[in-house]
This record gives structure tokens, sequence and C-alpha cells, in this order.
């Protein structure tokens, strides 16, 4: 029974450790999105970045000889495409025509609510309710602080970002559930090639006539959200959220808007005050509470 204990906390704390690191790699996503969407359009953004990813994805699962995926698997494969691999990439990235990559970022704050409710709803979980209360008042602390700046809204950018939250909220849900059968890269893997017959069409149709006119940084933006946000970031992640749990793990979420405020500070030059690192401290707080009280 003792050793039980041990293997469960171990597992605990390693999905602690790979969910961080895929919050760490997905913070820049989207800083380097609006350095590609500057330059680049939104649409033709979110082709590059699903069809890169997609080739390689299709790259490894045949350097690795996997097997496909169950028909029964397949369903779940696409909601996690559809969430993570089109809708949070084309949404934000649409967002970002409107809205300052700070402000953008704020809406990160809720995907960790909205990750817990999806894992409610379909992956089964049943979070203490100090639970709710930590993931909430996390929630509100990130969206107060972004309020108190007094930054400028657009309604449109705003509803965007919205529903790119709640898509890529299901696409957590579903990869992490589907992750303790399928596998953690094997997920955002099979959910790339899923989205590979749309794409390469698209990058051809979507190819823009001065594309020799992109700088460096707009380069630069595209292969990180590319390679990190698009494939790498998620084998962490996903094999973070099947070992210590989606709602749980998917707290450290609330960590992300301000990794990526800072990421947006140094290579857009937007101003972090010490209100953010005195909120990020209430944060960590509430990370801290809901590891504590969940079950």
């Amino acid at each position: 029974m003792m050793t039980d204990k041990i293997v469960v906390k171990d597992e605990s704390l390693n999905g602690w450790i790979n969910g961080f690191i895929g919050v760490v790699l997905f913070s820049g996503g989207l800083p380097a999105t609006k350095l590609a969407v500057m330059e680049m359009s939104p649409i033709f953004v979110t082709i590059v970045r699903a069809a890169v990813a997609g080739i390689l994805a299709l790259m490894v699962l045949w350097i690795g000889k996997e097997k496909r995926p169950e028909k029964k698997q397949l369903i779940p494969l696409l909601l996690v495409s559809i969430g993570c691999v089109v809708g949070f990439p084309l949404l934000s990235a649409l967002a970002l025509q409107y809205l300052t990559s700070a402000h953008s970022i704020v809406f990160l704050g809720m995907l960790p609510l909205a990750t817990a409710v999806f894992g409610v709803l379909r992956g089964g979980e049943r979070p203490h309710p100090i639970f709710w209360f930590f993931s909430v008042v996390g929630s509100l602390l990130v969206i107060g602080y972004a309020v108190s700046q007094g930054i400028s809204a657009s309604p449109v950018g705003d509803v965007l970002m919205l529903l790119a939250v709640i898509l890529c909220g299901m696409g957590y849900a579903e990869g992490a559930k589907l992750s303790k059968t399928l596998g953690g890269w094997q997920v955002i893997s099979w959910a790339l090639v899923l989205a590979l017959p749309l794409m390469i069409p698209l990058f051809f149709i979507y190819f823009p006539e001065n594309i020799e006119t992109v700088s460096f940084q707009g380069w630069f933006g595209m292969a990180y959200i590319s390679l990190f946000s698009m494939f790498i970031g998620f084998i962490f992640w996903y094999k973070g959220l099947a070992q210590g749990g989606i709602a749980t793990v998917g707290q450290l979420q609330l960590l992300q808007p301000f990794f990526g405020l800072g990421l947006a500070a140094y290579f857009l030059h937007e101003q972090v005050s010490i209100g953010m690192v005195v909120v990020t401290i209430g944060v960590i707080l509430c990370v801290a509470g809901t590891k504590k009280f969940v079950k």
C-alpha cells in the first residue's frame, strides 16, 4: 500500500513537471503569433503552423512505426484537431488583428477553468469544491489585473479570444483523456495528421504574393508557433494532464499569461508593471491551493 501511494505521488509530481514545461513553451505562442500576423494573414499563419507541425508529426509517427488510432478514438482526435490545431490558432490569430498581445494573453487566464469544465463533462473528473473556488479566484485575479490596467478592448477581438479559449479547453480535455490510452505525443501527432489533407491545399490557395517582404521577426514567430506551440509543447502538456489529472494540472495555465506578458515585454517591448508581479504571486498561491485540495 505504501508503495502504491509513492507511485501515485511520483506520477502526480511528474504530471506537474511535464505540465509546467508545456505551459512555459505555450507562453510564447501569442507573442510569436503577433509577430507573424503583423506581416502575414491570420489564415495563412494558421495554415502554415498546422501544416509544418503536421508534416513533422507524420514523420515522427512513421519513424516510430506507431499503430493507427482505433475507430472509437477518431472522434476525440477530431475534437482535439478542431480545438487545438484549427480553432484556437485561427481565432486567436484573427483576434490579434484587433487586440494587443497583452490583452489577448489575459484571456488565457480563463483556460484552466475551461479545461476543468470539459474535464468534468468529457473526462469524468470530479474535483473538490474548494478546487473550483481557487480556480475561479485565480481566473478573476488574471482578468481583474487586465481590467485595472485599462487596456483598450475590441468587442470583436474579445469574442474571438473567448471562443478560442473555449475551443482550446475542449481540445486540452479531449487530448488528455485520450493520452491515457493513445499516448501524449501520439494524440497531438494524429490530430495534426488529420488536419493535413485540409491544410496542404489551403497552403497553396492562401500563399501570399508578398512573401519575400516578410522579416526575420515574422519568420521567427512563425517558426516558434509551428514547432513549439503546435507540437513540442503539446507532448509535455498532454503527458502532464494524463499523469496528474486534467483539472489539477490544468491550473498551471494560470501562470501562462504572466510568462507570456514577460515574453511580450521582451520581444514586443510592452511594459511589465510591479502589479503584474503581485498578481503573479496570488496566482501561484491559487495553483498551490488547487494542488493541495483537489481529490
